[in-house]
């Protein structure tokens, strides 16, 4: 026992040199414990809201590009998720989407963002995974040629939408396909 705390000491301050000379960070967790963590190709992945050390998984795991939907008062938000993101050498979007509002204009920002990122892995999140969900399956529609079929299990594995989502989802594929 009298050996731990040296042996904790020695792998902290491996952790830091390796940072510091790499920049890869060292953060124990998995990104399946990011709350609603859902894989969807090897270069997109969505989630509730990370926390801090979360965003070192992220970085981790090769992400380039962190979207966030949530608006900055969501009751989990990271104040300085921006600073923190950047400070990983990750880009940061920030597109807020009103839960209980949805536009059109919100999913054109979204889709927009997603393409001039297409060939970087980005990872996207809200507050639980229900904004983003709702959006990726619209994208995986549209840009990516899913069918309902096929996008709705991936919808599925996260929520089932609400009446305002529901309206949304079905107002965007009326006018896209």
């Amino acid at each position: 026992m009298e050996l731990a705390k040296p042996l904790e000491t020695v792998f902290n301050f491996l952790k830091l040199s390796i940072s510091r000379y790499t920049k890869v960070y060292l953060v124990r967790g998995q990104l399946e414990d990011i709350f609603n963590f859902l894989k969807l190709t090897n270069s997109v992945a969505t989630a509730g809201q990370p926390t801090k050390k979360q965003l070192l998984l992220i970085k981790n795991a090769g992400y380039k590009v962190v979207v966030n939907l949530s608006p900055k008062t969501a009751l989990n938000a990271l104040p300085d998720e921006k600073e923190a993101v950047e400070s990983l050498g990750m880009k940061y979007i920030h597109l807020p989407v009103d839960f209980n509002n949805p536009t059109m204009k919100d999913f054109d920002k979204f889709y927009r963002n997603m393409q001039e990122n297409s060939q970087k892995p980005v990872f996207v999140h809200c507050a639980g995974n229900l904004r983003v969900s709702s959006f990726m399956y619209l994208y995986r529609r549209i840009h990516d040629g899913f069918s309902d079929e096929q996008a709705q299990i991936e919808l599925q594995k996260i929520w089932t939408p609400n009446k305002t989502w529901e309206q949304f989802i079905n107002q965007v594929i009326e006018r896209e396909l």
